[in-house]
């Protein structure tokens, strides 16, 4: 008897259909075929304990089973439940007819409990795209797939529901969820908030400018004196997610197992910190089995590297391409995939190996070459790529100890939704192109260049304090974020000036200072 049972498997961000068919005949063997991986062949033996732990008993055959497509390899254990429903199809406990329009997935458990799998939304995409009616995901699954909807999802714990389902005995109610209601009703609810940050107003400033223009920022200043409290805030102050960017962000967290229980769509902009030890796959992904890294899971949200210069200088070099295309392809032997990264960059940095160069309490004790060669840790291409650079001077006594708190995050990202507003209409007829960071040097022709005023200022600026002829366009960009803060149409002068204060690292005279 030959039986059909349909699959999926992910690839990237997108799902594949896999169709596990199983044949029997006479005799006592055991075949699988289809280029499976050990996870999968290992799939027999969970099969045949959770059949025989749910009261189960098949009958004695020579089965062979193939996933196909036969080319494609097969990994994870999420074709347990598949496996095992096929086999009892084959066993005449389960009628065929009922499985054609459904689709399968989960990992079974020796008990016949279902387990958890990664990518459920993925493959509930595709199943809906492919004409599938039914998706059988586990119980914990259930939340991220059913925001897919046209496509009634099962959310299921034990392989005996599953059977008891197709049987007719206990029909399962396929779970359904209002994506827009629970997606508007969970925006909003922050922990943490700008107005626990005491003091440091022109940083709060630079801050809310790169926000506004989607610029990667950096942070310098000395241990303790906030940098990573206020990186920790910045998500607070971005606009809120779109419908379509929250949906995205989901996917890509839903492939990489990321995604919380009972959880259905991501709602607030991510906030990724990983640890300067962290590995080039495992900050831009791949692997032996191909997961999103550390930047896409950054994406529509923030990427902050605390430390920058402690990062080995491999991995802060694998960013540069992604932090200009905004998507990270990844090809190796076996597979090639694409995974969007559209974050903002931020990082913070001490401005000396000991911490304190330039503390007007602490006496540095490094030499100008020691500075630069700690400077040189980040290369001009990568510094290149950064908008704005933020020296940050320790907050004093009498600013920590008042009780007034400081401006809240509401009222900096509505100034922030403001600005972003006035990019999309300038925007509107340009492909990809979505905030003032994103500019191409014909838009800054266009959009960003100053009165006559304004280049003056510029050009003294760049003579005067040996800024790098790469700084050009930046300021260029951080001055047009300024002038729609200000919801100016023209880059005036003192929009400039502000912009050529973010360039404290393009400084020559930066290890000489106060030397």
């Amino acid at each position: 008897m030959l039986v059909k049972v349909n699959s999926s498997a992910v690839n990237g961000l997108s799902a594949m259909p896999v169709f596990i068919e199983i044949n029997t005949l006479p005799g006592k063997e055991f075949f699988m075929v289809g280029l499976p991986d050990n996870a999968v062949r290992e799939s027999r033996t969970r099969v045949e304990s959770a059949l025989f732990s749910s009261g189960y008993h098949l009958r004695e055959a020579k089965i062979t089973v193939n996933f196909a497509p036969a080319d494609v390899r097969k990994e994870g254990s999420g074709y347990d439940l598949p496996l095992a429903v096929g086999l009892l199809a084959a066993s005449h406990l389960v009628p065929t007819e009922a499985l054609e329009k459904c689709v399968f997935t989960g990992e079974l458990g020796l008990d016949g409990s279902i387990r958890p799998v990664k990518g459920a939304l993925a493959m509930a995409i595709k199943a809906r795209s492919e004409g599938y009616e039914c998706l059988f995901v586990p119980k914990e699954n259930v939340r991220e797939a059913v925001v897919v909807n046209r496509l009634k999802v099962y959310g299921v714990s034990c392989l005996s529901e599953v059977v008891d389902h197709l049987n007719g005995r206990h029909v399962l109610e396929p779970t359904t969820c209002d994506t827009r209601k629970e997606f508007f009703a969970a925006q909003g609810h922050h922990t943490i908030d700008f107005a626990d940050v005491k003091g440091q107003e022109n940083v709060k400033r630079a801050i809310e400018v790169a926000a506004a223009g989607g610029h990667n920022l950096m942070l310098v200043g000395s241990p303790g004196c906030g940098k990573s409290m206020m990186a920790k805030r910045i998500p607070t102050i971005l606009p809120p997610l779109t419908l379509a960017e929250s949906l995205e962000t989901t996917l890509i967290h839903s492939v990489a197992g990321k995604l919380n229980q009972n959880v259905s769509l991501i709602t607030e902009r991510p906030f990724r910190a990983p640890h300067h030890t962290i590995s080039n796959v495992a900050l831009v992904g791949g692997g032996t089995n191909p997961q999103p890294g550390e930047i896409s899971l950054a994406h529509n949200g923030v990427l902050f590297c605390d430390e920058l210069p402690e990062f080995s200088r491999p991995v802060l070099e694998v960013m540069r391409q992604p932090l200009e295309d905004r998507k990270i392809s990844i090809n190796r032997a076996k597979y090639s995939v694409d995974y969007p990264c559209s974050f903002m960059f931020v990082a913070s940095m001490n401005p000396c190996p000991c911490g304190y160069y330039g503390d007007p309490a602490h006496r540095c004790v490094c030499t100008p070459g020691q500075i630069q060669r700690y400077l040189n840790r980040i290369s001009g291409p990568l510094l290149d790529r950064i908008d704005i650079q933020c020296e940050i001077d320790a907050v004093p006594f009498s600013e920590i100890s008042q009780a007034q708190p400081g401006e809240k995050s509401e009222a900096i990202r509505e100034r922030v939704v403001a600005a972003r507003k006035i990019q999309e209409e300038r925007f509107k007829n340009h492909k990809g192109v979505h905030c003032n960071a994103q500019m191409t040097e014909k838009m800054l022709e266009e959009y960003a260049r100053p009165g006559q005023r304004g280049l003056e200022m510029l050009r003294t600026a760049m003579e005067r304090l040996k800024l790098s002829a790469r700084a050009y366009s930046r300021i260029l960009k951080v001055a047009r974020t300024i002038a729609d803060l200000d919801a100016s149409h023209n880059v005036l002068s003192h929009h400039i000036a502000e912009a050529v204060g973010y360039r404290n690292l393009d400084r020559g005279d930066w290890a000489e200072r106060g030397a």
